[in-house]
């Protein structure tokens, strides 16, 4: 009987692609490789960490990208800062009043989340009245709040307000780890986040592992399109906008949920896709 062939895996200490158990170019372990930026665990082929967007067998670099924790202090702060902030928000949890100065051109952090403690006392409210100031933070899972994280991103991108996408963006690509094991819906907003934050190599891991898990997902092709342009890959968009056009039908009518919750963004690009088939 035929033994089965091993994937190909990419080396991690020289990035030569090779089968089997050790690199046929330096020796190193093809098996249980690590990310030479986070030394999170790579998966056979992939030709990015999905944690932290390291190319395989490349050296760590804060280059193009947020900084890991493996950076450095220096390489940190921004992480050190963001995982402050967090836990600030995540305090909420325990019913803290959060009273901040308004009127500063940073858009303050209490306006990410709704807060615990703030109009919500049973003697201002009629029972089974609904909170005006948004949901108690406590009744929120980590979905709720990484997702809620995603749409102030976006919404501050879509204002212009780069200073306030900067701040918060650390805070919600660390709210969309910790809810690990990600699915293609969280990758999708991680990379999102990660792409108008300028951390490309990061937003590009995303897409390639939709795409590694599933080759026609909409999401992962999108993705990677539009990291393609901001790199100005024009193959690699036309390739993405291809399959996109191929598969979109189809894909369509699966009806997945991150279908429903993206379909603008979905509409769009395949209009993208289309005018720029038809300008070629």
């Amino acid at each position: 009987m035929t033994s089965p062939i091993s994937p190909e895996a990419v080396c991690p200490t020289c990035a030569t692609a090779g089968t089997g158990r050790f690199c046929a170019n330096c020796g190193s372990s093809l098996e249980g490789a690590t990310c030479t930026g986070c030394e999170a665990p790579l998966t056979p082929g992939a030709r990015f960490c999905h944690r932290c967007g390291t190319a395989a067998g490349a050296q760590p670099s804060v280059a193009g990208r947020l900084p890991t924790p493996s950076g450095g202090v220096a390489g940190s702060l921004p992480w050190i800062v963001a995982a402050i902030a967090l836990v600030v928000l995540l305090a909420f949890l325990g019913g803290n009043r959060f009273n901040a100065a308004r009127g500063s051109t940073l858009d303050a952090p209490q306006n990410a989340l709704p807060q615990a403690g703030l109009d919500d006392r049973a003697t201002q409210l009629p029972p089974g009245a609904a909170n005006p100031r948004g949901p108690d933070i406590s009744q929120l899972s980590p979905q709720e709040r990484a997702e809620r994280l995603f749409n102030r991103v976006m919404s501050l991108n879509s204002q212009g307000k780069n200073d306030s996408v900067q701040f918060f963006a650390p805070m919600a690509i660390e709210a969309y780890r910790l809810l690990t094991p990600l699915d293609a819906d969280q990758r999708y907003d991680m990379g999102r986040i990660a792409e108008v934050a300028g951390a490309l190599p990061l937003a590009g891991a995303q897409a390639d592992t939709i795409l590694q898990r599933s080759p026609s997902h909409l999401l992962g092709l999108i993705l990677g399109a539009r990291i393609a342009t901001l790199t100005n890959n024009s193959t690699a968009r036309k390739s993405y906008e291809a399959r996109l056009l191929a598969v979109h039908q189809a894909e369509s009518a699966k009806r997945l949920p991150e279908y429903v919750r993206h379909e603008d963004d979905i509409t769009n690009a395949i209009a993208t896709a289309r005018a720029a088939g038809a300008a070629r």
